[in-house]
């Protein structure tokens, strides 16, 4: 979706690289601080969730959060923004699902599908063992696992309860009300 001023991204931020929850916190505010800054104009702000790691045991809990944000940037040029926002705040990329001193996604550019629909879907669908080894060599948007993820999707719904995912047709809020109990518990306002 574009609009006048340009394009509606759905962000997802992350951190779990401590020394505590608090320093997480802080983190994510100063990635929020630098996306207004540097990327667009930021429309709403998600509260800062304690969420459990992903995958189970893969290291410390995360803070997690979702922003709302409208930019003339194209979905490439607002990922070239978010990684040069990491490697600033001192993130370098390892191992996949490892810790991360800051962690900056894209979720969704409006209703955007990218780069084509059975591209994301065949993604959408991919084994839980796959996942753990392979990445796409391009964005994919929306997200390809938004939909299943509790420490997306509630805080997500702090800021876009109401957007639709272009290829499930469900709204943000009814994807919260289609979690387990035990995930959606899980996440935790701090």
């Amino acid at each position: 979706m574009q609009n006048a001023n340009g394009n509606t991204f759905l962000l997802a931020l992350g951190a779990n690289a401590g020394p505590g929850p608090q320093d997480d916190a802080k983190r994510l505010e100063m990635a929020l601080q630098r996306i207004g800054a540097k990327l667009g104009t930021v429309l709403a702000t998600s509260r800062i969730y304690r969420t459990p790691a992903f995958p189970q045991g893969a290291g410390p809990d995360f803070s997690n959060a979702c922003v709302l944000v409208e930019s003339r940037l194209s979905a490439a040029e607002m990922l070239d923004g978010l990684h040069a926002i990491e490697a600033g705040m001192g993130r370098v990329r390892g191992a996949r699902w490892a810790q991360r001193l800051i962690d900056l996604d894209i979720l969704a550019m409006g209703d955007s599908v990218l780069p084509d629909r059975a591209t994301v879907q065949r993604w959408m669908t991919l084994a839980g063992e796959d996942q753990r080894c392979l990445a796409p060599e391009t964005l994919l948007l929306p997200h390809p696992r938004l939909h299943e993820r509790a420490f997306v999707l509630v805080p997500l719904a702090d800021v876009a309860p109401d957007w639709v995912h272009p290829l499930t047709g469900q709204s943000v809020r009814a994807m919260v009300a289609a979690l387990d109990d035990a995930a959606r518990a899980a996440i935790i306002a701090l």
